[in-house]
């Protein structure tokens, strides 16, 4: 098998992205929004709006998806301020808020391109939120229109599976809902998604295959492969794309080039992968027509 190497900044994808292609899930830092004191020790370099512009001219994706990073705990300033430079007609926000936040709040927020929050809380000692939270946010945001985004264990998503019923939000699993391996699809919370998703409220994630692959990057992450083709038998309509860039989990950092591809990898199929990126994406965040998209140069 082919190796995968890091990402030297140059390689471009075997396929070409579609128009209006989106990528769903990665992050801006910028050390103007850190608040005072704030822990800057692992807080990574070249993962400004300029430094994605470069990753978007190599992928051939249009559209973004911005999420706030666990470093800026609720202040999502630089989620917002990344929706602007990127351009509002082809970038929306995910942002972190607690139950404090005011009706006032939530509207600039909106305004701003926000049409979701996440809950990180895969590590919840580290987490800005908790699962108290979840609820009653999923009942003021759902009347914006917003869905929840989950970065939970797939052990989590099992525990609190009544709950995830009774959300009246859409739901965002993150990350391929984390299956673990060896099991993969074969965890429980698999079939507990997937029944979700009779709802048509719920939708994946295909994105950071390293954060449960043991194979690692070395083989391309084959053995998420088989966890990635099963979501997308079951619920292609409800499967977005994202890099995850830029990839702050991982100390041999793969290339973008490579993960954009591993999507026609796992569908096998141009006209699901383009759905997946572009149809997907525009109805779950809202995106306008593609006739108002100029590409990037």
């Amino acid at each position: 098998m082919e190796t995968q190497q890091c990402d030297d900044g140059t390689q471009l994808p075997r396929s070409k992205a579609p128009a209006g292609a989106c990528d769903s899930h990665m992050h801006i830092y910028d050390r103007r929004f850190l608040a005072d004191g704030a822990n800057q020790a692992t807080f990574p370099e070249h993962a400004t709006v300029t430094d994605y512009l470069d990753v978007q001219r190599r992928t051939g994706t249009q559209r973004t998806v911005v999420v706030t990073p666990r470093n800026y705990g609720t202040d999502n300033r630089v989620t917002l301020d990344a929706i602007q430079r990127l351009g509002q007609d082809r970038t929306r926000g995910v942002a972190v808020l607690t139950p404090a936040v005011t009706d006032q709040q939530l509207a600039a927020l909106h305004d701003g391109g926000v049409r979701g929050i996440r809950f990180t809380l895969y590590t919840p000692a580290h987490a800005a939120v908790t699962f108290e939270m979840v609820e009653p946010l999923a009942r003021r945001v759902a009347e914006l229109g917003w869905h929840v985004q989950l970065h939970w264990t797939a052990a989590q998503i099992v525990e609190h599976r009544a709950m995830l019923a009774r959300l009246p939000s859409t739901i965002v699993f993150d990350h391929l809902a984390r299956l673990p391996m060896p099991d993969g699809a074969l965890h429980p919370a698999f079939g507990i998604v997937r029944d979700l998703a009779d709802s048509g409220r719920v939708w994946v994630k295909l994105s950071g295959p390293y954060l449960d692959s043991v194979a690692g990057i070395v083989n391309d992450y084959a053995d998420i492969a088989s966890t990635a083709r099963a979501w997308i038998d079951a619920l292609p309509e409800r499967l977005v794309w994202g890099s995850d860039w830029p990839h702050t989990t991982e100390s041999h950092k793969p290339d973008d080039a490579r993960l954009f591809d591993l999507l026609g990898t796992w569908t096998g199929d141009d006209a699901i992968r383009d759905r997946i990126l572009v149809d997907n994406a525009a109805t779950l965040y809202g995106f306008p027509p593609q006739a108002n998209l100029v590409t990037t140069a």
